[in-house]
Order: C-alpha cells, then sequence, then structure tokens
C-alpha cells in the first residue's frame, strides 16, 4: 500500500538517503522540527514500511571487485526453473541486485568481481537457465539513489498529509 508522505516526510527521507548516520538531533535541526518529533516521523516511517534498512556504501574497488557488469537473462521459455535461479542468487554474493523484469530478458543483475576470469565463471553459472547478455561498467555517473518527491504535481496533493 501506498503511504501518504507529506513535505517533512520527504525531507527526512532526503536527509537519510543522503547520510543514513545523522543524528537525530542534526536532522531536526535541517527539517525543522524538534529532535522528538523528528524521531517518531523515522519511527513512523520505518513501522510503515518506507523506510526498510540503513546500509554502508562500499567502494567496491577498495574491496577487492574492480569488474562491475549488467547481465541480462533470457529464459528460453516458460518453466519452473526460477528457484535454482533464486538458490544461486543467494549462494553468489558477487550477485548484488537482481531485477525481474519485462520484455525479452527475464531477470537484470548487478555483479562485482575481482577479475574478468570471476566474471566469466558466474556467466558461465547464469547460462545454464538461458542466454544471457553482459555489458561492463565503465563509471558511474549516477549512482543508486532513493525516491525524492514526484515532480506531477504530487506535492501539493500530499501537502499537510502524513503517514498519522
Amino acid at each position: 500500500m501506498t503511504e501518504i508522505l507529506d513535505a517533512t516526510d520527504w525531507a527526512i527521507l532526503a536527509e537519510l538517503q543522503e547520510d543514513g548516520r545523522i543524528a537525530f538531533a542534526e536532522l531536526a535541526r535541517r527539517v525543522n522540527l524538534s529532535a522528538s518529533a523528528t524521531t517518531e516521523r523515522v519511527r513512523r516511517l520505518e513501522t510503515a514500511g518506507v523506510i526498510t534498512g540503513y546500509r554502508a556504501e562500499v567502494d567496491l574497488e577498495r574491496t577487492g571487485y574492480p569488474v562491475m557488469a549488467v547481465v541480462r537473462l533470457k529464459y528460453p521459455g516458460p518453466g519452473a526453473r526460477h528457484e535454482p535461479l533464486r538458490r544461486l542468487l543467494e549462494e553468489r554474493s558477487e550477485i548484488l541486485e537482481c531485477l525481474r523484469t519485462t520484455g525479452d530478458d527475464c531477470y537484470s543483475l548487478k555483479i562485482a568481481t575481482t577479475s574478468m576470469g570471476h566474471l566469466e565463471e558466474i556467466v558461465d553459472e547464469l547460462a545454464q537457465f538461458g542466454s544471457t547478455t553482459t555489458n561492463l561498467v565503465l563509471s558511474r555517473p549516477l549512482p543508486a539513489r532513493g525516491p525524492a518527491v514526484p515532480r506531477t504535481g504530487a506535492a501539493e496533493q500530499y501537502a499537510g498529509r502524513s503517514l498519522s
């Protein structure tokens, strides 16, 4: 279910997406609320499932994973081959993200590896499920980010409304 977020909720989300370790007192100052009101808002966003967790952003190259690729996986036809793939996703920590998609490809996977040989090994494992297309990532002009206030007038629609 979609939660109704007001301007303050969006401001809190923007600050937490920028720095998930920000102190509540500083967050409160930035969104113009008291520390207790801010803490309560964050807790409500967590309880409502809007905030699903806090993670550290890791530099892949500095941790020994300099090769990043996007692998698209296309199944040859319908079938129950999804469960073995899901097991592989759990086993291979090099697979950082997996999206089930529409169109010609069934899945798009973001993979980080220690070398081209390592990438080839994982692509070979994925190929048992269907055909693959691999694209090497050269750079990240826009690193992963979360959502912001919708631009299509939705912000005005939510004005003055909150999760409470």
